[in-house]
């Protein structure tokens, strides 16, 4: 397996020949991101291509077959102008992949991961560049709240393995930007592995890397909308989701519009705009809301304080009909998507051409 580095991605993307990427391919299969991307790179490689979940009009040639999740996610590519005869559904793929991080299929090293302790908070605060920058400070100030408010309640930070330490020290040295209210800090290295601690604040608060390993063990994950939200919702661990918009320039989002605040001047102002549309335009943001249809991880959206989201963390932490509530109703949610790896795995190796 060759991973391309994001430097060298571009380099390749605009025709360059780099040294880790291949030369040609038999398929490129999407599973996220920006479809255009997988198009050229479908193009650039001379293969044929494949995509799951998504596709746009724009792009329907690039892909021969696309697989989707359900029926509802049938009826949106039918929409979007794909041949019902090229859509195959073989389930929600993060599920399996929940399932066996869950069961330690993926753990770290042997001492990699620090003992957090159990029926306490854990923290998913992303894993971009702009959400580590901001949202660490801002979920760490939060921890500080939420401790005032419930001293006997723990909480840990999930963080992505992708995450390098020196990326962490920065967010923390800096409090991420003024308007997240974000708490500064430093990362500590301890026996077990690196922890988060707050300026002028003694307690650490332990950093996993393996999230889907230890959010079992949590009474309630706190988290940012994103596919951890369909992994939770598998293994039936209740979650609070937030959709800071504080500085929403920075935020992440598909096609032109990400690349709208280059512009001089009015970049900002546009980028920010166009940002606040996008949200006003979904009653809910998490895809278990939406493919269940009701609130089942209760959402805080728009310009938020780290004192409001530790309130509604310390009250639904309290609330355990609720949480088991959310807990059986989600883990019923994905249940007939187990497997859905290795049906498009088989679809792949018996639709290959001879």
């Amino acid at each position: 397996m060759r991973i391309v580095p994001a430097r060298d991605y571009v380099r390749f993307a605009l025709g360059r020949n780099v040294a880790s990427a291949p030369e040609r391919a038999d398929l490129v299969l999407y599973l996220g991101g920006d479809l255009m991307h997988a198009a050229r790179v479908r193009a650039r490689l001379g293969a044929r291509g494949r995509a799951y979940k998504f596709s746009r009009k724009r792009y329907n040639e690039a892909f021969e077959r696309v697989y989707a999740v359900d029926e509802k996610n049938v009826a949106a590519l039918e929409r979007a102008g794909v041949p019902r005869a090229r859509i195959e559904v073989v389930g929600n793929l993060a599920i399996d992949g929940a399932l066996a991080e869950a069961a330690g299929a993926f753990a770290s090293a042997e001492g990699d991961e620090p003992a957090i302790p159990t029926d306490g908070v854990l923290v998913l605060p992303g894993t971009r560049r702009h959400e580590v920058a901001n949202l660490v400070p801002f979920f760490l100030q939060t921890a500080l709240q939420l401790r005032a408010l419930d001293p006997a309640l723990n909480v840990a930070f999930a963080i992505s393995p992708f995450t390098p330490v020196d990326e962490l020290e920065r967010a923390l040295a800096t409090g991420g930007h003024p308007n997240v209210w974000g708490a500064r800090g430093r990362v500590v290295r301890t026996e077990g592995g690196i922890a988060l601690q707050a300026a002028g604040d003694e307690r650490l608060y332990p950093v996993v890397r393996d999230a889907m390993r230890h959010a079992p063990q949590a009474r309630l994950v706190l988290t940012i909308p994103g596919t951890k939200c369909v992994e939770l919702a598998a293994l039936g661990v209740p979650a609070l989701v937030v959709v800071p918009l504080n500085v929403p320039e920075v935020v992440v989002i598909n096609g032109p519009l990400q690349y709208v605040e280059r512009l001089p001047l009015l970049g900002t102002p546009l980028k920010r705009a166009a940002v606040v549309a996008v949200d006003r335009r979904f009653p809910v943001t998490t895809q278990p809301n939406m493919d269940a249809g009701e609130m089942l991880m209760p959402e805080l959206r728009g310009t938020l304080t780290p004192g409001e989201v530790a309130r509604r963390v310390a009250a639904y932490a309290a609330d355990a009909p609720a949480r088991e509530r959310a807990a059986t109703t989600l883990r019923a949610l994905y249940a007939r998507h187990a497997g859905a790896s290795e049906r498009l795995a088989r679809s792949l190796l018996e639709t290959a051409p001879a």
